[in-house]
C-alpha cells in the first residue's frame, strides 16, 4: 500500500506541475456534465506505446473494460502493467489515501505526458472510464500498412496517435437514483435489445433499469412453480389498432379493429439471470416490476381462481386497464403471490422490488363477497383501504425476505404501507406527501418524464405516441426535488427515472427514437450539479455527441438539430 500511495504522490505531483493555463477552447462532448471541469491547452498523445498501469487488482474489470473500448473504437489495446514505466506515457489507475465514502466519485487528471484516473470503488471509476471514452475522437484512428508487392509477410499496421485534450475532473452525481424503465409486456424486446438499452443507460451513468414485466397485456418472466403464467400468460390472441375507443356507456367500442395476429414472448429464468449479470457489470441495478393487485389480467387468464369473478378471462388484447384484478379477500391469491416473488427475488439481487400498485380498478372488489369480508373483518372503511391492506401484506412478506417494495403513488391511497417506498407519477403531489410522511421517493411525474409522449408539436411528423408533449428542454429543466419540501424531507427525494411505456411502441428502433436523446437530457438533470446546467451549452456538447450515437447506429430523434 505504501508503494500506491508513494506512486499517487509523485503522479499527482508531476500533473500539478505539467498542467498549462485553461484557455477559452471548444467544448466538449462530455454527458452528463461534470460536476467540476477544467479544460486546458495541449493533448495526451495515446498509442500502442501507452501502458495502461494498474495499481489495484480490484480494478481488473474495469480496466479490461477500458480497454476493450479502446480496441472498438481506435482498433487497438493497451499493455497492462502493475509498476510504473521509467519513461514514456501511461494511463494510471489507482484508489485515492483518503476515503470519503463517495461511492460513485472518481477524478480524472489528463495532462500531455500522463492520464490519472482514480476512484474509490468499481462504480466510481467506471464513471470515470465512460467520461475518459466520450473524450476519444469518434473515427478510428488512421492506419498505415507498411507493403510493398513480392511482399509475402503480412503487412505491418502502423495507428496514428490519438489525441486526448487535457482536463481536471472531480465528479460526483446529484442523485443517488438515476433511472430508466422500459415496458416489456405491452410489446416484447429480445434479451439481446434489452442489453443495448442497458448499454445506452451505462453511456449516460444510469445505475437502475426498471424492467416493466408484467401487465393486462402480457406476462413476460418465466415462474417455474406457475408455468402457465409463460404458456397461457404471454400471449395474447390479437392486438387493437390504434387508439382505444369507447361507447356512450364507457364500454369497448364495436367499432375498434384489431390486428388478428397473435402476439407473444417471455424471458426464461436463464435469461434474466444473463442480463442481471451484465447490468451488473456496468454498475446497473435492474429493479423487476411485478403488477398488482391490477393490471394483471394476464396471469388471471392463465390462473383465473385468484380473481373476484373466477373467469374465463383472455391476456387482455386492448390498451389501458381491466376491471379484473386480484381477489384481495382470497388467502390463497397471497400465497400464489407470494410464490412468484420468491422467485423473482431469487434472479434479482435489487434491493427494491416493484409492485405496481397503480391504476387498481375496484369495481369487482365491491360486489366481491370475500372482498367485502375482508373489509369488515379488517375494519376498513373502503375499497381504497382495501388496497393499502393488500399492499402492506405483501410488503411484509418481502421485507421478511430482506427486501423492501417500491410502487406507483397510488400505493398512497388507504394509507401508505410501513417500509414503501414510492414513485410519483401522477404529478409530483404524491412524491410530496410520501417524503413528507418520511418515505423515500423517486419522482417520475408523467410531464416531462413519460417519454412515450411526443417530442414534437407537429405529431404528423412523429410516429403515433400516447398523446402528450415533453420535448427535450423540458426534460432537460427537470429537477427532481420539489422546492416546497423542508431540507430534511428533501433528503428523501432519492432521485428520480423515465418511463417508457410500449403500447404504441412496437420496436426497438422506436425505443430509441423515443428514449434518445432525452435520455442525455435526463442524464444531466441527475447527475449535474443544477448550478452548472445550461441548455445552449448542453445542445453544442449534444451535436457533438451524437457521432457518436451515429457511428453506434442509434436512431435518435433530431429535432434539436434543427433551427429555430
Amino acid at each position: 500500500m505504501k508503494k500506491i500511495i508513494l506512486a499517487f504522490a509523485l503522479v499527482y505531483s508531476q500533473f500539478i506541475i505539467a498542467q498549462p493555463k485553461q484557455t477559452g477552447l471548444a467544448t466538449l462532448p462530455i454527458i452528463p456534465l461534470s460536476k467540476e471541469l477544467k479544460q486546458s491547452e495541449g493533448n495526451f498523445p495515446l498509442s500502442t506505446e501507452t501502458k495502461l498501469v494498474l495499481m489495484n487488482d480490484a480494478f481488473k474489470q474495469e480496466v479490461d473494460y477500458l480497454n476493450t473500448q479502446l480496441k472498438t473504437s481506435q482498433g487497438f489495446e493497451l499493455q497492462i502493467v502493475n509498476t510504473l514505466p521509467s519513461d514514456g506515457n501511461y494511463i494510471i489507475v489507482l484508489s485515492p489515501d483518503k476515503k470519503t465514502g463517495a461511492n460513485e466519485a472518481y477524478e480524472l487528471s489528463i495532462n500531455p505526458n500522463q492520464i490519472l484516473l482514480s476512484a474509490e470503488n468499481n462504480q466510481g471509476l467506471y464513471y470515470g472510464i465512460q467520461t475518459l471514452v466520450q473524450l476519444l475522437p469518434v473515427e478510428k484512428t488512421t492506419t498505415l500498412k507498411d507493403f510493398q508487392v513480392g511482399d509475402t509477410s503480412p503487412p505491418v499496421v502502423k495507428f496514428a496517435e490519438v489525441k486526448i485534450p487535457c482536463v481536471q475532473i472531480t465528479d460526483a452525481p446529484s442523485y443517488q437514483w438515476r433511472g430508466m424503465h422500459l415496458d416489456c409486456s405491452r410489446h416484447f424486446f429480445t434479451k439481446e435489445e434489452v442489453k443495448k438499452y442497458i448499454d445506452y443507460l451505462a453511456m449516460y451513468k444510469f445505475n437502475v433499469f426498471h424492467w416493466h414485466l408484467t401487465d393486462d397485456q402480457g406476462w413476460r418472466i418465466e415462474i417455474k412453480k406457475y408455468p402457465l403464467l409463460t404458456s397461457i400468460g404471454s400471449q395474447r390472441k390479437e392486438t387493437l389498432i390504434g387508439k382505444p375507443t369507447f361507447d356512450k356507456e364507457g364500454k369497448p367500442s364495436a367499432t375498434d379493429k384489431y390486428d388478428g395476429k397473435s402476439y407473444g414472448g417471455f424471458y426464461t429464468q436463464e435469461e434474466i439471470k444473463e442480463v442481471v449479470a451484465y447490468a451488473k457489470s456496468k454498475h446497473i441495478t435492474i429493479v423487476p416490476e411485478i403488477e398488482m393487485p391490477g393490471q394483471s389480467l394476464a396471469a388471471l387468464a392463465a390462473y383465473p381462481q385468484y380473481s373476484c369473478a373466477g373467469g374465463p378471462f383472455e391476456t387482455f388484447t386492448r390498451w389501458g386497464v381491466s376491471d379484473d384484478v386480484y381477489c384481495a379477500g382470497n388467502d390463497e391469491t397471497f400465497s400464489f403471490i407470494q410464490d412468484i416473488l420468491t422467485e423473482v427475488m431469487a434472479l434479482f439481487p435489487s434491493e427494491y422490488i416493484h409492485i405496481g400498485g397503480d391504476e387498481c380498478v375496484k369495481e369487482r372488489w365491491k360486489v366481491c363477497a370475500k372482498c367485502q369480508k375482508r373489509i369488515a373483518d379488517e375494519h376498513l372503511k373502503n375499497e381504497n383501504e382495501l388496497q393499502s391492506y393488500f399492499i402492506t401484506r405483501i410488503e411484509k412478506f418481502v421485507n421478511a425476505k430482506g427486501k423492501k417494495i417500491i410502487g406507483w403513488d397510488e400505493i398512497l391511497e388507504g394509507g401508505l404501507a410501513p417500509n414503501a417506498a414510492v414513485m410519483s407519477w401522477r404529478g409530483t403531489q404524491g412524491g410530496i406527501a410520501a417524503a413528507k410522511q418520511k418515505h423515500y421517493v423517486v419522482m417520475t411525474p408523467g410531464k416531462p418524464c413519460y417519454f412515450d409522449h411526443y417530442q414534437s408539436k407537429d405529431k404528423t411528423k412523429e410516429p403515433m405516441a400516447i398523446g402528450g408533449f415533453n420535448p427535450l428542454d423540458s426534460v432537460y429543466a427537470y429537477n427532481p426535488t420539489p422546492k416546497n419540501l423542508t431540507a430534511e424531507e428533501a433528503t428523501f427525494i432519492m432521485g428520480a427515472q423515465a418511463n417508457v411505456w410500449t403500447e404504441y411502441i412496437t420496436s426497438f428502433s422506436q425505443v430509441e427514437y423515443m428514449s434518445m436523446p432525452r435520455m442525455a437530457a435526463l442524464s444531466e438533470s441527475l447527475w449535474t450539479p443544477k448550478a452548472k446546467k445550461n441548455y445552449k451549452d448542453f445542445i453544442v456538447r449534444l451535436k457533438a455527441h451524437a457521432k457518436t450515437l451515429d457511428k453506434m447506429g442509434v436512431n435518435y430523434a433530431k429535432h434539436f438539430e434543427q433551427k429555430k
